[in-house]
């Protein structure tokens, strides 16, 4: 009967119930739609990139003369590895986080009809796959007679390490170890499978395709210079890159340093990240924003009509109206009208989902965040007015009917 009553008196106020309404459906779309894209922010920020980050940095030359290639690599290699606190270096065309340097096409037949992806394809040379520390799950590491000369930015043939998750997209549910796949005229036969390597920029071509890296062993010469792989103690890693940017100019003072990349992984990863964090942040800002908009709504309208019923307060009350009768009446009421905004903003947030999965290739809204954001609104609104609906309740009768 309360109900009933309650919706009849609304009809006398169809206007503001449906504005609040309106409002709480807006807040409940934008806040489902968001909260999804800060956890899925959140979560391509926690990626596993298969290396050990903590112990591991780059140093890039650029600007330095291909045919003097060999000689450069020595010397950079030899004064590297000797630097205080340095396990090991190594050359590398990218490291994850890092510019990318091998991102092609491949076929699985070598007349190129099956085609298999875009893959980022790793060159190392000697030491380099040991310093990532990645983990090798089925078959081999690469041995001394695996590192072939550069035919380019690859070997044009070699042994080679796929990801498992790569390995799984080209051959599902078969043994990767000894297909075959080609790139142009250019042949990998795999040897190894490794559990976990992200490509140089993750997520770039969406999170099916972030693993998708191959490891190529190679010499280092021509095509496979100027990126230098340090592994060090995790600890001291940034005295060790301030060390090594300095030798570098004093070892090559004939290439140029890239400084901006030549950093921690750690640094890498950080910088990579960083419009993800202001993004995240300004997301949640525009959810605090949002939800604060629509408790004031919420808490403007119960104010309001306080102020219109009071005389209506005061006769419940000398009727025999207990102070929490009329605390009920209120927050059922804003129940009802959240509601109603709720089952709206569930339909928007899908219309919203469905167009950003359009125009920005996202994944589809998880039916999970719109239970969440029901009830942080029916929270929210049974918190704004619970201030009015207590003012309401605590009219005297006689102060109310006064001039009735």
């Amino acid at each position: 009967m309360q109900i009933g009553l309650i919706l009849a008196a609304l009809q006398r106020h169809r206007l503001a119930a449906l504005m609040i309404a309106l409002e709480i459906a807006l807040a409940c779309a934008v806040l489902c739609n968001a909260c999804f894209l800060i956890a899925e922010r959140m979560q391509a920020m926690r990626i596993d990139t298969g290396v050990d980050e903590a112990a591991l940095a780059v140093v890039r030359l650029d600007g330095y003369d291909e045919s003097r290639a060999t000689d450069l690599n020595a010397r950079m290699l030899a004064g590297l590895a000797a630097l205080p606190g340095v396990q090991s270096a190594s050359a590398i065309n990218a490291v994850p986080f890092g510019p990318r340097a091998g991102t092609a096409g491949i076929k699985l037949d070598p007349e190129g009809k099956h085609f298999g992806g875009v893959v980022d394809f790793y060159v190392g040379g000697p030491g380099s796959l040991e310093a990532l520390d990645v983990r090798i799950v089925a078959g081999r590491a690469p041995e001394a007679g695996d590192y072939q000369p550069m035919a380019g930015f690859l070997p044009s043939d070699a042994s080679v390490l796929v990801t498992r998750a790569l390995a799984e997209h080209l051959w599902p549910g078969a043994d990767p170890l000894g297909r075959e796949f080609w790139m142009s005229d250019w042949h990998y036969r795999v040897v190894g499978v490794i559990d976990h390597l992200a490509i140089p920029a993750p997520g770039s071509r969406g999170p099916a395709s972030t693993e998708w890296s191959v490891f190529v062993p190679a010499r280092p010469g021509p095509g496979l210079t100027g990126n230098y792989l340090l592994r060090g103690e995790p600890g001291r890693m940034a005295a060790i890159i301030d060390d090594a940017r300095t030798l570098a100019t004093r070892i090559a003072p004939d290439a140029v340093l890239v400084d901006e990349e030549s950093r921690t992984l750690g640094e890498l990863r950080a910088r990579y990240f960083e419009q993800d964090r202001d993004m995240t942040g300004l997301l949640v800002g525009v959810v605090v924003a949002l939800l604060l908009v629509t408790a004031l709504g919420i808490v403007g309208l119960a104010s309001f009509w306080v102020a219109q019923r009071r005389k209506q307060i005061g006769i419940r009350r000398a009727l025999g109206a207990t102070r929490g009768d009329i605390l009920r009446y209120f927050q059922t009421e804003n129940f009802l009208i959240v509601t109603f905004g709720v089952v709206l903003g569930m339909v928007l947030a899908y219309a919203i989902n469905l167009g950003l999965m359009q125009r920005y290739e996202l994944p589809r809204l998880p039916a999970m965040y719109l239970p969440v954001g029901a009830v942080t609104l029916w929270l929210l609104g049974q918190l704004a007015v619970l201030g009015p609906a207590r003012r309401a309740a605590s009219v005297p009768p006689a102060v109310a009917t006064r001039s009735v």
